[in-house]
């Protein structure tokens, strides 16, 4: 029996457990009275109408699960970001499905529900995947419209990103539910098809109610926007429906007919089990931070034999390979965590990046480029080697290869933080603003400029400082309480909900689901024929 092995299982089991607990929590949207109004009129929610839609038993990836979690507590929050949505399969085809939750104020849009619809939008336009609205909103969330509203990535991108989709050839499917109001109601008018439910479904750019206030006009909701009303009186719509679910079988009709296109080419076999049980991840990876073998974790996560390393007694901090996943060719770029010794005799230690590292990671980068190989990148990183030996050394010379390497690969890229991702090495190891394809974190995560305990002792020196520049001294007491105060905040601000909240990564993943979500990724991937020639500018030598 391994003890530490043990110990590492039961702690990232309570991790997954905590973060499953926080899910059911968030699934149930605005509250279980809520979803029971929405069935009192005969109405789905957005999770139940995409179990509906899409095809049973198959592979669901949500994106955004924790958008907006512990966010808006002055407005009652907005769990999920009052929308649910991920890659799905419908009528055997992949494709992206937006639902509004109209159970969280009415489906209205927050500013972080705008960013997920965003990202949402993005992850279609880079994969061409086919994208189904189901549609129930409310629309902008008034109190806080300012930061919603007028900006380039606020709530009018949605519409130019429908027309953008369009020119792209990617299909758009509406199905109206509920309410589509003001400037909502452009999403469905410029998708290729709108359905609408009678008696449910209604687009109109004022409600009544303005439209009393506007012009005295008094007028019903389906008789100004109703389905009768957009299918045979404006023209607008083009099916209507007596129920959600005769309306959602026709979205799987519609799915049904699209005809297949090109593909990028990427390389697939047949897939082989990983040598290592995926289970194995929960004992293999630290609870407190411990140096492991990254190999370990990789073997558990790659088809079984399939793991080539590249340069192995090179760069040891950094573990470069190619491998496969579920039969998919792949490139691996993975923080090493252990305690390595060059050949040179240097220690090094493990998550760091050093010189030798980042040239390494950059040439392999390339090579997968050349290949058309898809890179997935496993983060652990507290950053790059610092002190004068490195600085003389060029590290920022090096580790601008890297990122340039990385901002300019053009094959898709995976990220997953499993681990730290502090400082300049989450931009090195491919994080959200180096346009990974998807990016999820496991329960183990933190991300942040420095450590918890790093970042903390240098806020309180500059804290000490200003008081001293007013003339006052603080007692040991006082600082120690003034270090623990910023800690616990800076603990937070690091925390893998934080960042999901934010949208700084798509979500919290249980460690065992990376080698399921990296092949469906690809298989998205897979869809976008078009990749453009791989160019670094210049080059730091």
């Amino acid at each position: 029996m391994n003890l530490e092995f043990n110990k590492n299982e039961d702690a990232m089991r309570l991790a997954i457990s905590q973060m499953k607990q926080r899910l059911e929590k968030i699934k149930e949207g605005g509250g279980k009275k809520s979803i029971e109004k929405q069935h009192e009129k005969n109405k789905l929610t957005a999770r139940e109408r995409i179990e509906y839609l899409r095809d049973p038993n198959s592979p669901f990836i949500e994106i955004g699960a924790f958008t907006g979690y512990e966010m808006y507590a002055k407005q009652g929050g907005c769990p999920a970001g009052g929308t649910v949505g991920g890659i799905g399969y419908v009528a055997g085809k992949q494709c992206m499905i937006i639902a509004n939750d109209q159970t969280v104020k009415a489906g209205a849009w927050f500013p972080i529900t705008g960013k997920k619809n965003l990202r949402l939008q993005e992850i279609a336009m880079e994969n061409h995947l086919p994208v189904i609205y189901l549609v129930d909103s409310a629309g902008v969330f008034l109190p806080m419209q300012d930061e919603i509203f007028p900006d380039k990535e606020h709530f009018g991108r949605i519409f130019r990103n429908n027309a953008r989709m369009s020119a792209m050839g990617i299909t758009q499917i509406s199905a109206v539910m509920g309410a589509c109001v003001a400037g909502g109601a452009y999403l469905p008018i410029m998708s290729d098809e709108t359905l609408m439910v009678s008696n449910a479904g209604s687009i109109f750019l004022a409600g009544p109610y303005l439209v009393k206030a506007a012009i005295g006009e008094d007028i019903d909701i389906e008789t100004l926007g109703g389905a009768e009303t957009h299918t045979a009186i404006s023209g607008i719509a083009d099916y209507k429906f007596d129920s959600e679910q005769a309306c959602l079988d026709h979205v799987k009709k519609l799915m049904s007919l699209l005809g297949d296109a090109p593909k990028a080419g990427f390389d697939r076999i047949k897939a082989i089990a990983p040598s290592r049980p995926p289970d194995d991840i929960l004992g293999l990876f630290p609870s407190e931070g411990k140096p492991y073998d990254i190999k370990d974790i990789i073997d558990c996560i790659v088809d079984g034999g399939s793991f080539q390393p590249y340069k192995d007694e090179f760069g040891k901090t950094i573990v470069c390979g190619y491998a496969r996943i579920d039969g998919w060719a792949v490139g691996i770029v993975a923080n090493q965590r252990k305690m390595v010794k060059s050949k040179k005799g240097e220690m090094q230690m493990g998550g760091v990046i050093y010189n030798d590292s980042a040239d390494k990671a950059a040439r392999f980068i390339m090579n997968c480029n050349q290949k058309k190989i898809p890179l997935v990148f496993l983060q652990d990183v507290t950053g790059f080697m610092v002190g004068s030996r490195s600085e003389h050394s060029g590290i920022i010379k090096d580790g601008a290869k890297l990122v340039n390497a990385v901002a300019n690969s053009v094959v898709p890229k995976f990220t997953f933080i499993i681990g730290n991702s502090f400082g300049a090495g989450n931009y090195a190891m491919c994080g959200k603003a180096y346009d990974p394809r998807l990016i999820f974190a496991w329960p183990t995560s933190k991300i942040a400029v420095m450590g918890g305990d790093q970042a903390a002792k240098t806020l309180l020196q500059i804290q000490v400082a200003s008081q001293k520049a007013v003339g006052k001294t603080l007692s040991a007491e006082e600082e120690a309480s003034m270090l623990a105060t910023i800690k616990q905040k800076y603990d937070t601000q690091t925390s893998p909900y934080y960042a999901a909240a934010r949208l700084w990564t798509d979500g919290i993943i249980d460690p065992r689901d990376t080698r399921g979500i990296i092949s469906q990724g690809i298989t998205a991937a897979n869809q976008n024929p078009e990749i453009q020639p791989f160019k670094t500018g210049v080059f730091q030598v």
